[in-house]
């Protein structure tokens, strides 16, 4: 996609660096045509979104009284469809009687269930073999190891926890809330 004759008047320089993305976009010819080739690999992800829930992410929604499905379409501002994979499931059962309310909130049936087929017993593994394999999944995760092993992967979101809010650290196009 070839851009207009009026970006290249602009040069990339240490201050427009550090401006918003949509302002770089049309400032900076080298940073527009990143941004659409990143909007461009994930044209699966639409409404409504599908997200892989981790482990983690539910235990501290849980310890910060969070409800999962509201706050997910509070954020992305659409319909999402929650997945925990049977990795995950197992994972929540193996640390026991302490995380007993984590196990009842992954059995709600506002969450589908995936059934996995791969080898291994890692659920970080499960997820991203599978994101591998289709990008049409957002993860949710506040594990920082998983989220350094997503973001090798594009055109994939992650989602987070901070201020006792759900924030994503990417989405294409105009999609989502915006970070805070």
């Amino acid at each position: 996609m070839d851009l207009p004759s009026s970006f290249s008047a602009y040069a990339a320089t240490p201050t427009t660096a550090i401006l918003p993305r949509k302002f770089w976009t049309l400032r900076c010819p080298d940073a527009a045509q990143q941004a659409l080739a990143m909007d461009s690999v994930s044209l699966e992800l639409d409404p409504p979104y599908h997200i892989l829930v981790d482990t983690d992410f539910i235990n501290f929604s849980n310890k910060a009284k969070l409800d999962l499905v509201q706050l997910m379409m509070d954020c992305l501002y659409a319909k999402c469809i929650t997945y925990i994979t049977d990795y995950v499931m197992a994972e929540i059962e193996k640390l026991g009687r302490k995380y007993r309310v984590a196990l009842r909130i992954a059995k709600d049936p506002r969450f589908e269930r995936l059934p996995c087929t791969h080898k291994g017993t890692y659920a970080d593994d499960c997820f991203v073999q599978r994101v591998t394999q289709h990008k049409c999944y957002i993860v949710a995760t506040v594990d920082r190891d998983l989220k350094r092993r997503i973001r090798k992967i594009p055109g994939v979101p992650i989602m987070y926890i901070s201020n006792h809010r759900y924030n994503t650290e990417w989405m294409p196009g105009d999609y989502g809330a915006p970070g805070f």
